[in-house]
């Protein structure tokens, strides 16, 4: 099975041979129509564009598609309202979207035509791979990265122009080996994703496993642009008796993977990697039976915030589905960017409105703040708080964080 990598030599190389590219290339992809930025005037509303890259095809579209209703929501409630006013002039929003298959480089051409051709002064990416194809010239290029991506290393990077939208991944690692290994065992077999992101993931959590007294006894990797059929790498894994399986990557392949693994007979407990969502994977499973022991992130139907019920009736009223956190995020995260703008008193000025992104954030809707995020962090992280749950007996139940 062949692995994806991305060494940093090599992804500067591709994103510096797309850029150039992307100089010449004519649009493709484009879903909205083009704004210059301008205000308004005699009551007419000038429109800020907001880029958006991410995967709209192949193994991960729905991934990437949830993450683009959760911005397309907003923009409509926002526009709905009659749009926002800074320094005295109305604006509306128009959500630019283009499908980067979940490849760097395509990101980075993507970001190249979002800000030359539609003046994006905000363009949203979904993965840690496509963040930092970004940031090797997002400060040059004068735009802001706002990363959905749980990834630390993104916010280590001292680039000043990216915000990083959900918690840290690696907050999660303490509680999830705590239950794993209490309520199973101390084996551990991991079948992450192929990603830079199930790498960094990996590569976090197998030395920690370790140092709490537990055994890899297997250490692979899926490439769900590639692999639809799980069961020679699942075999593989448990021949060697795990008593946990640590998988992830999307919500759908992820469940598949665990599917397999209990057709299989695995009794075993799941670590869950954050980008897959329990409820989400259920769909796929047919029931949380299949998932009992898994330990992840609380679903966003589950959660007690009290501007989530309107926000998951009025998702369901629009897409006829439940939401996850990654629509509630990336909608949360474009009320702020709107909320920053109207602080900053500018709408095409990415450093200004970087620094009043607490501003933003304070100044939310309180009927739109479907998380907490009460501030961002100097590294440009927002400080939000993690919540973690697990399938016992079939149902999903919260657990206390290990500090």
């Amino acid at each position: 099975m062949k692995k994806r990598k991305w060494s940093i030599a090599a992804m500067i190389a591709a994103v510096m041979m797309f850029m150039l590219a992307a100089c010449n290339s004519s649009p493709s992809n484009n879903n909205a129509s083009g704004g210059n930025n301008s205000g308004g005037s005699g009551g007419e509303a000038g429109t800020v564009n907001i880029g958006y890259s991410g995967p709209l095809s192949g193994p991960a579209a729905y991934y990437g598609q949830r993450t683009l209703n959760g911005l397309k929501m907003a923009a409509e409630e926002i526009n709905n309202s009659g749009g926002f006013e800074v320094k005295g002039k109305k604006y509306k929003i128009n959500i630019v979207s283009l499908d980067d298959k979940y490849l760097p480089n395509e990101t980075a051409a993507n970001a190249k035509r979002l800000v030359q051709e539609h003046h994006t002064p905000i363009i949203f990416t979904p993965h840690s791979g496509g963040v930092m194809a970004l940031q090797v010239f997002n400060q040059t290029d004068n735009f802001i990265i706002a990363a959905y991506t749980s990834e630390p290393k993104i916010t280590q990077t001292g680039n000043k122009l990216t915000v990083r939208i959900p918690p840290r991944y690696d907050g999660y690692i303490p509680t999830f080996t705590d239950y794993a290994m209490k309520r199973f065992g101390k084996k551990l077999a991991a079948l992450p994703t192929a990603t830079q992101y199930g790498k960094d993931w990996t590569e976090k959590l197998l030395p920690y496993w370790e140092k709490q007294g537990g055994k890899v006894v297997y250490k692979s990797s899926i490439d769900f642009t590639k692999d639809t059929d799980f069961f020679t790498i699942v075999t593989n894994a448990l021949k060697e008796k795990p008593d946990v399986l640590f998988i992830g990557g999307a919500s759908e392949p992820t469940a598949k993977v665990a599917k397999q693994a209990r057709e299989l007979g695995f009794k075993g407990g799941f670590i869950i990697m954050d980008q897959a969502k329990l409820d989400e994977m259920k769909r796929v499973t047919g029931s949380y039976d299949m998932l009992e022991g898994s330990i992840g992130v609380m679903p966003l139907i589950e959660s007690d915030e009290p501007a989530v019920p309107d926000f998951v009736k009025n998702y369901r009223a629009k897409f006829n589905e439940d939401p996850g956190s990654e629509a509630a995020y990336n909608y949360l995260a474009l009320y702020a960017f709107v909320e920053a703008m109207k602080a900053a008193g500018t709408v095409d000025d990415p450093q200004a409105i970087r620094e009043h992104m607490n501003d933003g954030l304070k100044n939310i809707p309180e009927e739109k703040k479907v998380y907490n995020v009460p501030s961002i962090g100097e590294d440009g992280g927002f400080e939000s708080e993690i919540v973690v749950a697990a399938v016992e007996n079939g149902e999903i139940v919260p657990i206390e964080l290990k500090q």
